[in-house]
């Protein structure tokens, strides 16, 4: 489990995230580099944080609900669905299985959920 524990807050805008290089093979432009913490685990749901710096990747997405806290991207998909254009109060979901292309313009923060 993470740093959320029975009946306590944790300020997930705030959170020190240790960040890595975007995998060679995923980075399409710029320099991105990316962090998570996992906050909890809730009836089988995990609840985390995680940030991606400005610059172009490509990700599989899993079954994914998150919540843009700040930041700012375009998400483009594989298979020619509407690109999505999320900032702060952004609430999205994204199909396991989703071939994606993330272009962050301002450093991306969002809370999510998946299964665990």
């Amino acid at each position: 489990m993470g740093e959320l524990g029975s009946n306590s807050a944790a300020r997930a805008a705030d959170l020190d995230l240790d960040h890595e290089a975007v995998p060679g093979d995923q980075r399409v432009d710029g320099d991105p580099r990316t962090g998570a913490a996992e906050l909890t685990d809730f009836h089988g749901v995990e609840v985390g944080v995680w940030e991606m710096t400005p610059g172009v990747a490509t990700d599989v997405e899993v079954d994914e609900v998150f919540i843009v806290l700040a930041g700012s991207a375009t998400i483009e998909f594989g298979d020619g669905s509407p690109a999505l254009h999320v900032g702060p109060g952004d609430v999205v979901r994204l199909a396991a299985g989703a071939e994606t292309t993330w272009t962050v313009t301002e450093t991306l923060r969002k809370v999510y959920l998946t299964q665990a």
